[in-house]
């Protein structure tokens, strides 16, 4: 079986995203590349009931290469990331406080500093019907700068990453910082952190403190 490993992650990651509330039913979709070939959940089928032989193995110029079942409505998006960025897995969610956001907002401001780890301002791709190189067209462009997430207007959240856990944890990172968002707006106007204090989150990071070893006699 072609890409055996990487689908029984795929099948591992869609059972973490069904139980930490990321999607619901058969919606949302992941996927995984290795060289040129990039396996991707059915089209369908609850993630939380996955098996490897249910995921089909495309080329990325988007030919079945192995599997019964077609891969996801959503595989042109995938696609349309792998060619423009550096990711080996992705991950696309229709988590609430994602989905809220992407309802109501353009971008999603850093209110914390682990935004820095989704590349910053979060922004938020135009809409277009699912499945359409519009919607891909889009995404691709919100993911534009080194960006690891974007969120899509009225329909969900996309989080890339060097693995599938990585995204996974993306897309959990993302859920998170929409939801403070979504609660700090309950009580007032979220501050947003400005360009300078990020840029100091950023030279901590670089250059950690050292704590002195006690000396032993």
């Amino acid at each position: 079986m072609l890409l055996a490993d990487e689908r029984r992650e795929l099948c591992d990651i869609g059972l973490r995203m069904a139980e930490t509330g990321l999607v619901t039913g058969a919606s949302g979709n992941i996927s995984v590349r290795s060289g040129d070939l990039v396996a991707v959940s059915p089209g369908g089928l609850m993630l939380d009931r996955l098996s490897p032989e249910d995921c089909p193995v495309i080329d990325v110029e988007g030919y079945l290469v192995e599997g019964e079942r077609q891969p996801s409505s959503e595989t042109p998006m995938h696609l349309a990331v792998y060619a423009e960025t550096d990711a080996a897995a992705i991950v696309h969610t229709h988590s609430t406080y994602g989905v809220v956001v992407a309802s109501t907002l353009t971008e999603l401001p850093p209110i914390h500093y682990n935004s820095l780890l989704l590349g910053g301002v979060v922004k938020v791709a135009e809409y277009a019907t699912y499945g359409t190189p519009e919607l891909a067209a889009n995404v691709r462009t919100a993911l534009a700068g080194g960006k690891r997430a974007a969120l899509m207007a009225n329909h969900g959240g996309v989080a890339i990453g060097r693995d599938l856990d990585d995204a996974y944890e993306g897309a959990r990172l993302l859920e998170w910082l929409c939801g403070v968002y979504v609660r700090a707006k309950m009580i007032g106007e979220p501050r947003v952190l400005t360009d300078e204090e990020l840029g100091q989150v950023i030279e901590r990071a670089a250059n950690p403190p050292a704590f002195p070893r006690r000396a032993t006699t």
